[in-house]
């Protein structure tokens, strides 16, 4: 789905967007904003890029961070329903991840990204292990994320 599409799903499901993002500095962001009259939909965009705003703009448990770590399912989960519930958005997304090429480990190798969803009372995350050089990894990490709004939006009342 292009990111136009998903712009005129959110219209007409009156679902407004907000996005916290680490690994993609943004991006997500511009790709919603880039289309025209994304305003009616688009509440908010947070780049926390470190574990300290991550914690003080979010809500990121400190706990979360030290028991699962800044690259996991759990810390995408806190971003997403963090941003939600500061901008009072429908639906958040977030993102969490390793684009390299440094900083990679054996368990998070370099690609190793996890994104959530929130809306609702409920948020959904998934880990991904994308292929490729640092901006090929952001790319396909803003593609998924918008595919995760994308899918899930469809199927919200």
């Amino acid at each position: 789905m292009h990111t136009a599409e998903l712009v005129d799903l959110l219209k007409e499901k009156r679902l407004k967007i907000a996005t916290a993002e680490s690994c993609t500095g943004g991006l997500i962001a511009e790709r919603i904003t880039s289309v025209p009259g994304a305003s009616a939909v688009f509440d908010c965009g947070i780049i926390a890029y470190s574990n300290e705003m991550k914690k003080c703009l979010l809500g990121v448990k400190t706990e979360t961070l030290m028991e699962f770590g800044a690259v996991s399912e759990q810390t995408a989960s806190e971003m997403a329903t963090g941003v939600r519930r500061i901008s009072g958005a429908d639906i958040a997304v977030s993102v969490t991840g390793i684009a390299g090429p440094d900083g990679g480990s054996p368990d998070k190798p370099v690609g190793t990204v996890c994104i959530a969803v929130s809306i609702l009372h409920r948020t959904l995350s998934k880990r991904f292990l994308f292929n490729g050089d640092r901006e090929s990894v952001r790319e396909q990490t803003a593609h998924s994320a918008l595919e995760m709004v994308a899918r899930i939006a469809k199927n919200s009342e």
